[in-house]
């Protein structure tokens, strides 16, 4: 099979699309999907820089998110058939690891995985848009619907807007019935932000986010008034102060990760005076990813889609995530 093969660490050179990779073989209670599928994330670069602490089992194929359908049933499976069209739920509890880290991933024609990371695919949901949900929209979803709960009526800052977690808390909080306020350092990236339910945009270097909301918002008081109900804060850095001090008397900061620096500078004062809550969110649970599918036959939500390419493409597609130069996700089509 054709097959994006990680040899070694580094940059993205140590990745090659090999043309006859050792097709997968189904183990007990495993079945080979063909897949159709499979979405990139800012963790695949992770992957292919290394990480500190943890050990790849190299070579690997990289690729955590797809869709395909069911071509090869191992023994004792009950719970799939051939043909069955399925997303997959990259964490394989099983055996307690990543999909695409870990495990060989999604980023060839066929892959092997076992049984308990299937969920069923509508017919009425395609490919792309199931591949493109469980990092990023799932991560989404448990911050801002299990742990957030995001609430009709209450204003939103969603910061780092335009990637594949934030598209998704732009739509997510829209559907909830919120006022967003969606924060991004372009105006074409803002335009697509408008269009995908954002009410309010922001373009903002961390210098000038504090005296933009206060402008617009109000400056918080102590006593009340001032100031926004929610901050989407998964960037950390020099973000992390003025999310707090844009957030009114009660107000909570939602966090899922710390892409500009996870030890930032805080001033605890402003989170006793204003009695402020940080609600902290890891992942996602496989009910999250069922609620997505749903949200989206639904047509409540709509995966926000950059561009879709071949395996071929992939290295190169990987690059212009690394470059920040992408609305939304990659998706990749093996059997393209």
């Amino acid at each position: 099979m054709k097959a994006i093969v990680l040899h070694e660490h580094g940059d993205l050179a140590g990745m090659q699309l090999h043309p006859d990779w050792p097709d997968p073989v189904p183990a007990e209670h495993s079945v080979v999907i063909a897949v159709r599928a499979c979405a990139m994330n800012y963790h695949d670069i992770f992957t292919v820089h290394g990480m500190p602490g943890i050990k790849v089992p190299l070579p690997i194929i990289p690729g955590i998110d797809m869709s395909g359908e069911v071509v090869a049933v191992g023994g004792g499976v009950t719970s799939v058939a051939l043909g069955d069209r399925v997303l997959v739920d990259p964490f394989d509890t099983g055996k307690d690891k990543l999909i695409g880290e870990m495990i060989n991933g999604g980023l060839a024609e066929f892959c092997a995985v076992d049984e308990n990371t299937l969920i069923p695919l509508p017919d009425d949901v395609t490919f792309a848009d199931a591949a493109a949900l469980p990092v990023a929209y799932g991560t989404a979803h448990r911050m801002m619907i299990a742990r957030g709960a995001i609430a009709a009526g209450e204003k939103v800052l969603v910061l780092g807007a335009s990637g594949g977690v934030g598209t998704c808390c732009v739509q997510l909080a829209h559907a909830a019935g919120a006022h967003v306020i969606a924060a991004s350092s372009s105006e074409a990236k803002l335009a697509r932000l408008r269009d995908i339910g954002a009410d309010e945009t922001i373009s903002y270097s961390n210098d000038e986010l504090l005296p933009i909301m206060h402008k617009r918002y109000g400056k918080p008081r102590i006593r009340g008034g001032g100031g926004v109900d929610v901050v989407v804060n998964f960037t950390g850095g020099d973000t992390w102060v003025p999310s707090l001090r844009s957030l009114h008397r009660g107000g909570r900061i939602l966090t899922c990760g710390a892409t500009a620096g996870y030890d930032p500078r805080t001033d605890l004062r402003y989170i006793w005076s204003f009695e402020l809550t940080v609600i902290g969110s890891n992942g996602w649970q496989r009910d999250d990813l069922v609620a997505l599918l749903e949200l989206v036959r639904k047509g409540r939500i709509q995966p926000v889609i950059d561009r879709t390419v071949p395996l071929d493409g992939a290295i190169d597609a990987l690059r212009a995530l690394e470059r920040r130069e992408v609305i939304g996700k990659i998706i990749i089509e093996p059997g393209v």
